[in-house]
């Protein structure tokens, strides 16, 4: 799999796909883009192979002759970083070095109990259930269509504000990359819509980009966050305090994306087509021309609302249950996952509802046996580290430098801004998390709050310039002359947008790492009034 496939192995949506066209023209089927596969790059050419393999070869080496275990165990990671650099699926890349080190270390009895056993210890913890029905509600709200109402209301009910369009932006963006598990796939589709309409309201050109490159980065925090799931498979921390302790940070971060959009409107309206010259367009390179948008009454608003009472009905079903104590996560995953479906039916009735659902279905088997692959990958990495020693020695070598809890964190924040050159969250998840957990203790870090660190961390790098990949596919998407309007949208202005924005997810790190208790506060309340909340 390679930058343009998903974890389904379907291809993402070209530059001048129809997929996301949420105005309410006719569109092709949508394309699932749901946890983008670990590498981002195309597919390396002859040259870059040959110097992998060779690579690897060197490793395989090093790892039969080395005089220790903990040496032959660093031989393995070094394997696997080769392979993900190659494109390698991360599964593989994270199991096969792994089998051959256990191999090498402890012999074929050792190998043997770990093939008999981490496929099954991996995904089989009954709270990982939640994971398809996570998945499958996804599935079925993008193809009855409701995800693309989201970003209607959200435009209707924010637009009358100084920067409302970017406003509305950035909750349907918080949403739809909630519902659908995908930061990239949301920032395909939401690019497609956002950007004109922006465009078509005045908006300088790097507000709008800039608002579509950020507005995606909450939805994995913010439930029902399949990334949440993971982490807590891998951390063996219960899924229901893990999904909950996302939810106030995500929000948070979305009202601050908000809030810095609405004080732009205020301060320089003229970068969200407030002033008189921006609404009144000159015909130059950077204007959108004449174009305007429709006046929107109170009355549209409150219309427009009809138009997601399903999703309402489903956010009530999954929160409301869970904390009434009527439902577990896991439960409560199954019942929104039935509302989908029953919403699914009466939204595309006369249109063959069976084939969307089946349709979703397949992509649903498809996506859940592609992260459980990568969960048992990550299993066998944590039976290396154990099995070579090199966790506690890595744990040792991280205490022994004598950093607090915050030098440590932010030690953390530069090294995934630096692996996000070549990862996206959730392969940088599975692979630093396994090493990194034992150390937490240590550090006086709590796992569930270091798991919202670590997604926000991942989504953070996929922003960065110059290495992250968000910038990159915005900027394809504004080359689309029905996109941009006939502005032209350089990847300077991509980067010079995220530098007016990304200042905003500093200082809400910062924040985190002084407040941790932002994360905790709606697991314990939920606990308190439903009676716990761990399946």
């Amino acid at each position: 799999m390679n930058a343009n496939t998903d974890l389904t192995g379907a291809s993402l949506p070209p530059e001048d796909s129809n997929t996301a066209n949420f105005t309410g023209a006719t569109t092709q089927k949508p394309t699932t883009a749901l946890l983008p596969s670990g590498s981002r790059r195309e597919r390396p050419g002859g040259l870059a192979l040959t110097i992998g393999f060779g690579l690897v070869a060197v490793c395989l080496i090093g790892l039969f002759t080395s005089p220790s275990a903990v040496i032959g165990g660093a031989w393995c990671i070094g394997m696997m970083l080769v392979l993900l650099f190659l494109s390698v699926p991360v599964a593989i890349a994270l199991s096969v070095p792994s089998i051959i080190g256990v191999y090498a270390v402890s012999g074929i009895p050792a190998t043997m109990n770990i093939l008999a056993t981490a496929p099954f210890s991996a995904v089989s913890d009954w709270s990982m259930s939640v994971l398809p029905m996570f998945i499958f509600m996804g599935m079925l709200l993008t193809q009855s269509g409701l995800s693309g109402k989201v970003y209607r209301v959200a435009d209707h009910w924010f637009s009358w504000l100084p920067g409302g369009i970017g406003i509305g932006t950035t909750f349907a963006g918080a949403g739809l990359s909630a519902v659908t598990g995908s930061t990239i796939g949301m920032t395909y589709a939401l690019g497609r819509a956002g950007i004109p309409e922006m465009l078509k309201a005045g908006y300088d050109r790097r507000m709008a980009v800039g608002t579509i490159m950020v507005s995606g980065m909450t939805g994995n925090l913010i439930p029902p966050s399949i990334l949440m799931v993971v982490y807590a498979g891998i951390a063996s921390v219960p899924v229901g305090p893990a999904l909950m302790a996302g939810a106030v940070p995500g929000i948070l971060l979305a009202v601050c994306f908000a809030a810095f959009i609405f004080a732009i409107g205020v301060i320089a309206p003229k970068l969200v087509g407030r002033s008189q010259s921006a609404q009144n367009p000159t015909n130059t390179t950077d204007s959108p021309g004449n174009t305007t948008r429709p006046t929107t009454t109170w009355r549209d608003r409150f219309t427009s609302l009809t138009s997601v009472w399903g999703f309402a009905v489903i956010l009530v079903v999954l929160f409301g249950g869970m904390f009434s104590g009527i439902f577990t996560p896991t439960e409560a995953g199954a019942a929104a996952a039935l509302c989908s479906l029953l919403l699914c039916f009466w939204e595309k009735r006369g249109e063959q509802p069976w084939r969307k659902v089946a349709d979703s279905a397949m992509d649903t088997v498809a996506a859940t046996s592609a992260i459980f692959f990568i969960m048992i990958g990550a299993t066998m990495l944590t039976s290396l580290l154990a099995i070579t020693g090199l966790a506690p020695i890595l744990t040792g070598l991280i205490t022994d430098l004598g950093l607090s809890r915050i030098g440590f964190l932010l030690v953390l924040i530069v090294l995934y801004i630096v692996m996000g050159m070549f990862f996206d969250t959730l392969s940088m998840m599975l692979l630093t998390i396994p090493i990194l957990l034992p150390t937490l203790e240590t550090m006086g870090v709590s796992p569930l709050w270091f798991g919202v660190f670590v997604v926000l961390l991942g989504e953070f790098a996929m922003v960065t310039p110059p290495v992250g990949i968000i910038p990159y596919i915005v900027h394809s998407i504004a080359k689309n002359p029905e996109v941009n309007l006939g502005v032209t949208v350089t990847l300077r202005d991509i980067f010079t947008s995220l530098l007016w924005f990304l200042p905003v997810v500093v200082i809400f790190l910062i924040l985190m790492v002084t407040v941790p208790g932002m994360t905790e506060w709606l697991p314990d309340l939920i606990s308190r009034t439903s009676g716990g909340m761990s399946g």
